[in-house]
């Protein structure tokens, strides 16, 4: 099952500088090879969008949205985001740090005065960077409790610790602590929910008219994608939702192919969002991670494979495992996303490849 935007023919010829049939059928036979183990009428599918120069190249879904119903995945199919969500988040704290209504520099304790007083020292770009040393709130939620936690929670939990596992700003520990509590910041700094906030300041402004940071019973997801598991025998088993599913600011929206590549805009600088300097700080290697070369920005993994500067973030949940790359040397883009949580490692950079191969005219 395929699901196409129209000619990939012409999508490709439009935008690549390698154009010859050969080259062009290359293509298309690899990035059919990678994904073929994602089409079928009887699986839980993946979509894939590249971005050249300005112009997308290939656009492409296989497989299903929702596997009870055989309802194909589309470009229009919205999948949850997990940890994609992040460079939200950071965009939103980043409109209010340019509204005046705080910086990087201010505290927990200056946000929520009643915070605990470690929180004298988790400053904002401390939570961006994941240099806070925030615990975790999955390992603080009650052993046994199935019942959804919300950013508000893992707030209350955070103000119920008096230690962090380093002092802040010494040590580098992905946090998506962290992220719940940015998210609990923009509903103090800006006076709206989280949800709304994303939906009237980002998404909005960016024509991402279908992308909502999913609250249950305020909003509906249109043409969502379920995640799954594989069985043992092969066969998909529903797993969509998690205790820890409806926290936002770390991995709550759910956005498709279509409204991410309206995103992309504003990622590779063609639809400014935010002051020029504040937009630079996303992708400004701030801390280094624990990964050899990697550093981190805010809500964007950078590093330079080959020696070619990449900005990325995967998305792991349960159900659902997704990936964008971005190489700004080379403009381009790749978008991955899928709605099941059994994905090979080496499937995204396999694409990517393929990707940086055809733009530079390599068959």
């Amino acid at each position: 099952m395929n699901h196409f935007t129209g000619p990939l023919t012409a999508v490709v010829c439009a935008a690549l500088t390698a154009c010859a049939p050969p080259a062009r059928d290359t293509l298309n036979a690899r990035i059919t090879q990678i994904l073929a183990a994602y089409d079928g009428d009887d699986r839980p599918g993946a979509c894939v969008l590249a971005r050249h120069g300005g112009a997308v190249i290939y656009e492409r879904c296989v497989g299903l949205a929702d596997v009870e119903t055989r309802r194909p995945a589309t470009p229009e199919t919205n999948f949850r985001l997990a940890s994609l969500t992040k460079q939200f988040t950071a965009t939103a704290i980043l409109e209010l740090v340019e509204a005046g209504r705080l910086t990087t520099a201010t505290s927990l304790q200056e946000v929520f005065p009643d915070f605990p007083p470690y929180g004298d020292r988790v400053t904002i770009h401390r939570l961006l960077t994941h240099t806070a040393g925030l615990l975790d709130y999955e390992d603080l939620m009650p052993a046994g409790d199935t019942s959804q936690i919300l950013d508000a929670g893992v707030l209350d939990l955070m103000r119920a610790q008096d230690s962090t596992y380093f002092p802040p700003g010494s040590a580098y520990r992905y946090s998506n602590s962290g992220y719940a509590v940015l998210a609990m910041v923009v509903e103090k700094g800006s006076g709206e929910r989280f949800g709304r906030y994303l939906t009237e300041h980002v998404f909005a402004p960016v024509g991402m008219l279908h992308t909502v940071a999913h609250e249950e019973g305020i909003d509906t997801v249109v043409s969502r994608a379920y995640g799954y598991s594989r069985q043992a025998g092969g066969s998909w088993l529903r797993t969509d939702q998690s205790p820890t599913s409806a926290v936002l600011g770390d991995g709550g929206i759910y956005t498709s192919l279509r409204d991410l590549d309206r995103w992309l805009a504003v990622v590779e600088g063609r639809r400014p969002l935010l002051d020029s300097t504040l937009a630079a700080r996303m992708f400004a290697p701030a801390t280094p991670t624990d990964v050899q070369g990697v550093r981190y920005g805010y809500g964007w993994f950078l590093d330079e494979p080959g020696g070619r500067r990449r900005y990325r973030h995967e998305g792991t949940t349960i159900g659902f495992r997704n990936a964008v790359q971005r190489f700004p040397d080379e403009d381009l883009t790749v978008l991955f996303l899928s709605n099941r949580d059994e994905v090979d490692s080496t499937l995204v950079d396999s694409l990517v490849e393929a990707f940086r191969r055809a733009a530079r005219g390599g068959a």
